[in-house]
């Protein structure tokens, strides 16, 4: 017989340093008003856009693993890269200035359209030339991490130290990082008398989704991690989820049920960073009944495609469903005129 390893999963994050520039754990707070409009179940939100430095966001805390490596090994310039309004650009950018490391992003043109005229240098975009960052732009080819492995190839050959840090900080040890998020939720639920039947968020570059799905596998098994693709690639976005996992799960010394994995699609409007008409109806009801800021790339199609899960009765009004708040409120000033808000 096959022995389990049944060692709690906050004692296997141990083994791994942070840097201790995201603000843990972030506050999981009940939705009343949300959940009375709505008619059902009982909604929490997972505050990940309060991480702090930057803006925060849920890539602030895979930074906070995957950039004490970055120091470790002595690095002086960080490189990564996104479209124009990318948050984990922007949490890069922050990071680096905190920790007075030179920070290079390959910014991607031609992925989507501009929305907006503000599109190019509001938002995010203005963020990242606040907190100093150099900015590289290049043309989007559908390799998410090709023109900033060219950028770390040029700044060694001049001298520099570079890390490389992939898009959307989606790596093994960025979703190990983000298993933190279950621990977290694993003790908040408990003080608060409940066991989730579900987790909702928004996936896309899959970092996020695999730590919680090996997450949850350890200390959460009777919750369901359901990703709201928002890239309108739900296969791609699927198997990556999966490879990352893997990775995670070897590194954690752990299992998980692949066929768990779920990632559900139809909820990403035209293409990736175009929002519809239930982005926007999203990004209203959160901000009408709960104050919330959510963005029209990322949390706002999430909360649109968990909101019509509801509406579909995926849950009964006894149970629990977790949001979990991503961040990226700073772009909602770039898609201001897009909204009609």
């Amino acid at each position: 017989m096959t022995q389990i390893d049944r060692k709690p999963l906050i004692d296997r994050l141990a083994a791994f340093p942070r840097l201790g520039l995201a603000d843990l754990p972030t506050p999981l707070e009940p939705m009343k008003r949300l959940t009375a409009h709505l008619g059902g179940p009982r909604l929490w939100i997972k505050r990940d856009d309060a991480t702090g430095l930057g803006f925060g966001g849920n890539k602030l805390r895979k930074l906070d693993y995957v950039l004490h490596d970055a120091v470790s090994k002595g690095a002086d310039t960080v490189v990564s890269g996104g479209v124009v309004q990318s948050n984990s650009q922007r949490q890069v950018a922050a990071v680096a200035a905190k920790l007075g490391l030179a920070c290079h992003l390959a910014v991607y043109h031609g992925r989507l359209a501009p929305p907006t005229p503000e599109y190019e240098t509001s938002g995010n975009a203005f963020l990242n030339r606040l907190f100093g960052a150099h900015l590289h732009d290049v043309p989007w080819t559908g390799d998410r991490n090709a023109a900033i492995r060219t950028l770390v190839d040029d700044l060694r050959a001049s001298g520099r130290r570079p890390y490389f840090v992939p898009y959307g900080v989606s790596n093994a040890l960025g979703a190990v990082a983000y298993a933190t998020t279950i621990s977290e939720i694993e003790q908040q639920a408990a003080r608060s008398g409940f066991e989730p039947a579900a987790i909702v968020h928004c996936t896309g570059s899959a970092g996020t989704q695999a730590g919680l799905v090996v997450g949850a596998a350890v200390a959460m098994p009777g919750t369901r991690v359901v990703g709201i693709d928002i890239d309108a690639e739900p296969a791609r976005v699927r198997s990556d989820v999966l490879a990352l996992a893997r990775q995670a799960a070897d590194l954690l010394g752990a299992g998980f049920d692949e066929a768990m994995v779920e990632v559900v699609a139809g909820h990403a409007g035209p293409a990736y960073g175009v929002p519809h008409e239930a982005t926007i109806e999203a990004i209203r009801l959160a901000g009408k009944s709960e104050a919330l800021a959510l963005d029209p790339v990322y949390s706002g199609k999430g909360l649109a495609g968990l909101i019509a899960m509801i509406r579909q009765g995926r849950w009964r009004n006894d149970e629990d469903v977790i949001f979990l708040h991503t961040g990226g409120a700073p772009a909602l000033f770039a898609y201001q005129s897009a909204l009609g808000i």
